[in-house]
């Protein structure tokens, strides 16, 4: 039975792969480590917005006549809330604008890279894989 196992087994050896085939998996590589870094960024911008919402929402709670330190740059600075409510909005909304960049990217690399996977699934067949390992 491992014979005829052994038979059916075909060695890649007889997959030709020009110079232009080998300039769009390495295209296709380069897409996807971006791809891959611009997840990891959006993720990071996520966190950001959320603890943004989060601070938002514990001003709320503090009585009006308090003041805030808030972070900037390397130093604390002390704010009514109003002034901190503020800022924290203009901040939410720099972090919206970038992460909507960055899906923007996402979904134009993704194009991108679904062009080149039919060209070169297209082209090798079963000889190529291209999809994420998901772990």
């Amino acid at each position: 039975m491992a014979s005829s196992n052994s038979a059916t087994f075909q060695p890649d050896s007889d997959v030709h792969i020009s110079y232009d085939d080998q300039q769009k998996i390495n295209e296709f590589a380069r897409h996807n480590a971006r791809l891959e870094d611009y997840k990891d960024e959006l993720k990071s911008k996520q966190n950001q917005l959320k603890n943004l919402e989060e601070a938002c929402d514990e001003l709320t709670l503090m009585d009006q006549t308090e003041f805030v330190p808030y972070f900037m740059g390397e130093v604390f600075i002390n704010q009514d809330i109003e002034q901190t409510e503020k800022m924290l909005e203009e901040a939410k909304n720099k972090i919206l604008s970038e992460t909507k960049d960055l899906e923007d990217k996402c979904s134009n690399i993704k194009n991108q890279m679904s062009e080149l996977k039919t060209y070169l699934y297209a082209k090798f067949g079963n000889h190529i894989n291209l999809e994420a390992d998901d772990d």
